[in-house]
């Protein structure tokens, strides 16, 4: 994952856009609770208490921003899991950065 660099207003309305929503809020704040610093889609469900099409849907949303990133690897008995993890960001408003 690369650190979000935000050039343009366009830009900075897409970030935050994709914070402005309660349930993607709680996606972030379940994956930086973690040790691992990832979790499968089954494990998101559970813990978030939403469904998979949705979860999918706010997913998206902030891989399209790249807050986060997934990545299918083979579990046990060779079946594909969705895993997602998040990226290292930075957000800052001012345009001045560090």
């Amino acid at each position: 994952c690369k650190k979000i660099m935000t050039k343009g207003i366009d830009e900075r309305i897409k970030l935050c856009g994709a914070l402005s929503n309660r349930h993607r809020l709680s996606i972030i704040a379940a994956l930086l609770s973690e040790k691992e610093k990832k979790k499968y889609i089954s494990e998101l469900t559970k813990e978030l208490e939403i469904s998979r099409p949705l979860l999918y849907l706010h997913l998206r949303k902030l891989e399209e921003v790249g807050i986060l990133k997934g990545k299918t690897e083979l579990g046990k008995g060779d079946r594909a899991r969705r895993y997602y993890a998040l990226c290292d960001f930075e957000l800052c408003l001012n345009g001045k950065g560090r």
